[in-house]
C-alpha cells in the first residue's frame, strides 16, 4: 500500500504519522518478547501428595491442578531430600555436592562462586530477572542473590525464617518491614514485577518459604483446618501428627491461592501465552502425612523424600494435558528452560542434567533410559525408570511396589549389580570434587555491594554463649553472661576501607552500661548498651503446632562507628568488655556498609 502523505491536508498528515508511530512503536514492544517469560514457582517442604490432582482429598488445589492439566505433567520428578541441594541443583543443572553445597546453615549451604546460575544466563540473554522468598544459597554478597544473576530480590537468605506475618526481611540487601502473611506478600512482590516488565522478557524466581515450618498463620487459613476431619493419612511407618499435618495442608491452599492470583494477573496482562510457567517443590513431605503411600519423607532419599510434583505450562506451546512417565530431575530445569526460551547457553562446568524439551514438545519422543542419583549426609540411591537402590544397597521395583516394601535384588542380581556399580562410580567421581574441609569463609565488602549481614547463624560462640536454638538458620545468641565470652567469624574483607557497623541486640535495663568490641586484626571498634530493648519473645500466639525453631523477637539497631577492615582473610571478633547486671546482651546480627 502506497501512503502519500504529501496529498493530505497538513493536519490529516500529523494524523497519519501519529498513527504510523503508535503501529510502529506497538510493533517495537512486541520485539523485544520474541522469547518467553519464565516464572519458576518453588515450594519448601511440599510433599508430591500435598495437591488434590494428586489424588490428596484433604485439600483442594484447584488453581495448582489446573496449570497442570493446561501443561505437560512430569510424574516421576526428583530433587533432593533437603532445601539447600535442590536449590543449587535448580540453579546449575548440577548435583549439589558439586557445587559446594553439604549442608543447610553456617556456610554449607552456600553455592561455590565459581558456579553459572540459570539467573545469569538468562540475564546475560537480556532477561529482567527477580527472586522473591527464600533464597538458601549463600547471604554474604557475591552468594547473594544480587551477585547470582538476580536484578532484584525480596525475601531471606536463610535456611527458614521464625516469622511469617509482617517480618523483617530484606530488599536487595537493605533490611525491610514485611507487608501482611509472607506468601502472600511474595506473590504481590512478585505481581508487581510482572506488571513493571510486562514489555520485556523476564525470569521470574518465587520460591515460597511454606509449608515449611514454623506452622504460624492467620486465623483465615487456619479456621478450615483447625478441626477437619483427615481422610487420608500416612503409611504408618512414622506416627503423624493430625494438627501438624493440617497446618500444611492449609499452607498449602494458601499457595494455590496465590498460584490463582498469579496466573489471573498474567491473563489480565495478556501474558499467560508468552510465558513458561513452572511448579514444583523441593523435598518430600515435613511429616507423616498421607504421600501416595510411598516411603520416606523430607531428609530422606527414598522415593517419598525426593520425589516431587512438577508441572510445566506454556500455553499453545507444550502440548496440554500429556504426562511425561521419564524419569527427570531438578538437574534437568536449567538446560530445559534456556531451551524452550531459545537461549544460546553455555556454563563453565559439566552440566549433569537433560533439556526436556523434546519430550515437552512431543512427549513419545524417543527417550534413552537414564540414572537419577539422590545424595544426602553420606547416603545415596539411584533411580533408574523402573528401580531405586536406597542407600542400604536394598533395591525395589517402583512399577510395582512404590511404597518399598519388598527388596528385589535376590530377583534381580544384573540390576542390582548394574545400579550398585552406578552408585559406586558416582561416589567415585564426587568424592575428588570434595575438599576435605570447607575453607570458604564468609566475605564483608564485596566492591559491587556496599552492605553485607554477618549474623548469628554464621557465628560461633564461645564459653557459655548459647544459641535460642538448635536450629541456627533463624537463631540468635543468648546467654552472654561471661565478659570472657566472645563470638566469632572466619571472614574475608574483599576491599580494604572504612565500614560503618550496626548491631542488632536486645537488653534488659539492668544491662545498661554494659560494652563491647568489634575487632579484626589490629582494628576495634567499641560499642555500650545505652538503651534498654527488652521486648518478648512471639510466634507462639500464630503457630498452629509447637515450633522446633528458635521463636523470634523484635532486635534493637546500634549504630556503633566505624572501622577501618584491611582487605584479606582472618577472624571477627566480637567481645565482651564490661557486662552491667545479669548479661550483655542477646545478639541477632550486624551489618556492615561500606562508607
Amino acid at each position: 500500500m502506497d501512503f502519500r502523505i504529501s496529498s493530505f491536508s497538513g493536519f490529516g498528515a500529523l494524523c497519519l504519522i501519529f498513527l504510523l508511530a503508535c503501529c510502529n512503536h506497538s510493533h517495537s514492544e512486541k520485539l523485544l518478547k520474541t522469547q518467553p517469560n519464565v516464572i519458576l514457582i518453588l515450594t519448601d517442604d511440599q510433599g508430591w501428595g500435598d495437591l488434590s490432582i494428586n489424588g490428596n482429598t484433604n485439600l483442594n488445589t484447584p488453581h495448582i491442578d489446573q496449570l497442570a492439566k493446561n501443561g505437560v505433567i512430569l510424574d516421576r520428578f526428583y530433587v533432593s531430600p533437603v532445601c539447600s541441594p535442590t536449590r543449587a541443583e535448580i540453579l546449575t543443572g548440577r548435583y549439589s555436592v558439586r557445587g559446594g553445597v553439604y549442608a543447610t546453615s553456617r556456610g554449607g549451604e552456600r553455592l561455590d562462586l565459581d558456579e553459572t546460575t540459570m539467573a545469569e544466563i538468562f540475564q546475560q540473554a537480556g532477561y529482567q530477572t527477580a527472586a522473591f522468598g527464600k533464597w538458601h544459597s549463600g547471604m554474604q554478597y557475591p552468594y547473594h542473590p544480587n551477585g547470582r544473576g538476580f536484578d532484584e530480590f525480596y525475601g531471606f537468605c536463610s535456611g527458614h525464617w521464625g516469622n511469617y506475618i509482617d517480618p523483617i526481611l530484606e530488599h536487595n540487601g537493605q533490611l525491610v518491614q514485611g507487608e501482611g502473611f509472607l506468601p502472600d506478600d511474595l506473590t504481590n512482590k512478585a505481581m508487581e514485577f510482572i506488571e513493571k516488565n510486562k514489555n520485556q522478557p523476564f525470569f521470574l524466581f518465587l520460591p515460597f518459604n511454606t509449608p515449611h515450618s514454623p506452622m504460624q498463620m492467620p486465623d483465615e487459613w487456619w479456621d478450615k483446618f483447625a478441626d477437619k476431619e483427615l481422610i487420608q493419612k500416612g503409611d504408618g511407618r512414622a506416627k503423624e501428627t493430625s494438627e501438624h499435618t493440617r497446618a500444611a495442608l492449609a499452607f498449602c491452599e494458601n499457595i494455590d491461592w496465590n498460584v490463582g492470583r498469579l496466573i489471573k494477573r498474567l491473563k489480565a496482562l495478556d501474558l499467560e501465552e508468552e510465558t513458561i510457567l513452572v511448579y514444583l517443590s523441593d523435598n518430600g513431605p515435613n511429616g507423616a502425612r498421607w504421600n501416595g503411600d510411598m516411603k520416606g519423607r523430607k531428609g530422606s532419599t527414598d522415593e517419598g523424600g525426593v520425589r516431587s510434583p512438577c508441572f510445566i505450562q506454556w500455553k499453545n506451546q507444550i502440548p496440554a494435558g500429556s504426562k511425561i512417565e521419564h524419569v527427570s530431575a531438578a538437574i534437568d530445569l536449567l538446560p530445559t528452560l534456556a531451551d524452550l526460551s531459545g537461549i544460546s547457553w553455555k556454563t563453565k562446568k559439566t552440566v549433569d542434567g537433560l533439556s526436556l524439551k523434546p519430550l515437552l514438545l512431543n512427549p513419545s519422543s524417543k527417550w534413552e533410559n537414564r540414572l537419577i542419583f539422590n545424595f544426602w549426609r553420606g547416603k545415596l540411591s539411584v533411580r533408574s525408570q523402573q528401580f531405586r537402590l536406597d542407600h542400604e544397597d536394598q533395591l525395589f521395583d517402583m512399577a510395582a511396589d512404590p511404597g518399598q516394601w519388598r527388596d528385589v535384588a535376590k530377583d534381580q542380581p544384573n540390576v542390582y549389580q548394574q545400579l550398585k556399580k552406578a552408585k559406586e562410580n558416582w561416589l567415585e567421581v564426587i568424592s575428588k570434587e570434595l575438599p576435605e574441609k570447607d575453607m570458604r569463609s564468609f566475605p564483608i565488602g564485596h566492591p559491587d555491594f556496599s552492605l553485607t549481614q554477618i549474623p548469628a547463624r554464621d557465628g560461633t560462640p564461645t564459653g557459655e554463649i548459647q544459641r535460642s536454638n538448635r536450629w541456627p538458620n533463624c537463631s540468635f545468641f543468648t546467654n552472654w553472661i561471661n565478659v570472657s565470652d566472645k563470638i566469632q567469624w572466619e571472614v574475608e574483607v574483599l576491599e580494604s576501607g572504612q565500614y560503618e557497623v550496626t548491631l542488632y541486640y536486645t537488653a534488659p535495663k539492668e544491662s545498661i552500661g554494659s560494652s563491647f568490641e568489634v575487632q579484626f586484626k589490629d582494628q576495634k571498634l567499641g560499642g555500650s548498651i545505652e538503651v534498654a530493648h527488652d521486648p518478648p519473645l512471639t510466634g507462639m500466639e500464630t503457630d498452629r503446632f509447637p515450633r522446633q525453631e528458635s521463636y523470634i523477637k523484635n532486635f534493637r539497631p546500634l549504630n556503633i562507628g566505624t572501622i577501618f577492615l584491611e582487605k584479606g582473610r582472618g577472624t571477627l571478633n566480637l567481645q565482651a568488655l564490661s557486662i552491667q547486671g545479669k548479661q550483655l546482651m542477646d545478639f541477632r546480627l550486624m551489618m556492615f556498609k561500606k562508607i
